[in-house]
């Protein structure tokens, strides 16, 4: 029995030594994991210096107490190790450490409170002259709205939007008639400019954010969110959507260019206003008489489409769900799509021509490809955008569009 117990005792002791080793061998990896780790935040491009200085604030603070506590343990491991003759001693409370646990908690606890609430003060502050931006969030994709020279953004509804109107204005309000469209995933800002980011969903739960700004805010439908930041340095950001979105979240993503006011200025001239987008097109010119037609200019046509149609698919978040090198996704595969037929989930077919597209596009419910589920959202599209990602699409078809045509040309004999 003495044999037993002093094997149980040794037992228990080199246990104790084993976890007091691996403690302090936790504590000196995460520190020299913290210090040497290359993994750091982004560098900062605007002017929310103060949030940086909260995450400093914050992670000393816990590191202090993760130190401290786990150094303690280790002492406790080793101070009060089982040893022979010692007996352990009932203190059923102890009014002094407790006093000192409460001060020092809270002490810990307004460290890390305090900073966060200064900063949130100064972020829900917006400078007077800042100027406004909406950014529209759409499975899975993004849209910027400009004031035009009146300075105010018009009515908008979500009852309005549609394939002529994708933001939902209201045609009748006359401050929207200037406003600047910019459908597509790229936002242009003017550095040392303060900008207040207006934010609107038109489906589900988004989230606006470019790391190097630091500011971000959820985008929550039927409602209108905000942040505001100061652009301070000069580049191209990628924007992300921070919010889980739908299988097509991944693919939700956008670019801030952040440029000089020269350069701000002549690219929001060159974007529509609503008034214009709203406005009839203007009659196609009859072609002139010994005008240069034939293959060639269709051609240069067609490959200006398919350039068109494919940065769509990038702006329009389509290629989040869909590849175009033939391996699978959340929707199939666009290589060797056009031309194909397709079997449904109620058993019928349909060869993919453009009708097929351009009605699939339009109403992706109305029926379901078999092996995928009925997941692809509604995109508002023109006609001439429908043109351009149908024209892309085809592209990658069984038969590319010039084997088409040659093969469908009329042989011709050969000139003596």
């Amino acid at each position: 029995m003495r044999l037993n117990h002093c094997c149980e005792c040794f037992a228990v002791e080199r246990i104790a030594m084993a976890m007091a080793v691996a403690l302090v061998l936790m504590v000196a990896a995460s520190l020299l994991f913290h210090f040497l780790s290359p993994w750091w935040a982004t560098p900062l491009a605007s002017n929310w210096r103060q949030m940086d200085d909260t995450l400093t604030i914050t992670l000393v603070i816990t590191a202090i107490f993760f130190v401290v506590i786990n150094l303690f343990i280790v002492y406790t491991l080793l101070r009060f190790r089982h040893r022979e003759g010692w007996r352990a001693a009932y203190q059923p409370d102890n009014k002094k450490l407790e006093r000192w646990l409460i001060v020092a908690t809270s002490i810990a606890i307004m460290g890390l409170l305090a900073p966060g609430l200064f900063v949130y003060a100064a972020y829900v502050t917006v400078p007077a002259n800042a100027l406004d931006v909406e950014v529209v969030g759409q499975q899975w994709q993004w849209k910027f709205r400009y004031p035009g020279p009146g300075g105010k953004l018009g009515r908008s509804s979500i009852d309005l939007v549609s394939a002529a109107n994708p933001f939902g204005l209201d045609p009748r309000d006359p401050a929207g008639q200037d406003n600047i469209l910019v459908n597509n995933n790229e936002l242009h800002l003017q550095i040392n400019q303060p900008v207040r980011m207006l934010l609107r969903s038109q489906d589900v739960l988004h989230d606006f954010y470019a790391p190097p700004f630091r500011a971000r805010m959820n985008m929550v439908p039927g409602m209108v969110t905000s942040f505001w930041f100061t652009p301070n340095k000069l580049g191209r950001y990628e924007v992300l959507c921070a919010q889980l979105c739908g299988v097509g979240h991944s693919g939700m993503r956008g670019y801030v260019v952040v440029e000089d006011a020269a350069s701000f200025q002549k690219w929001l001239k060159a974007q529509p206003t609503f008034a214009q987008t709203m406005a009839p097109p203007a009659p196609a010119p009859a072609p002139q008489v010994g005008a240069a037609t034939g293959g060639a200019a269709a051609a240069v046509t067609g490959d200006a489409l398919v350039a068109q149609g494919k940065a769509l698919a990038e702006s329009k978040a389509c290629v989040a769900c869909h590849t175009v090198d033939g391996s699978p996704r959340v929707g199939p595969t666009w290589k060797g799509l056009f031309g194909k037929t397709e079997t449904m989930e109620n058993g019928s077919t349909a060869k993919v021509d453009e009708t097929y597209l351009k009605d699939f596009i339009r109403n992706p419910q109305a029926r379901v490809v078999k092996g995928f589920a009925p997941m692809m959202p509604k995109i508002d599209m023109s006609d001439a955008e429908l043109e351009a990602l149908v024209a892309y699409i085809k592209s990658y078809g069984a038969t590319a569009p010039s084997q088409q045509a040659q093969q469908s040309a009329p042989s011709r004999a050969p000139s003596r």
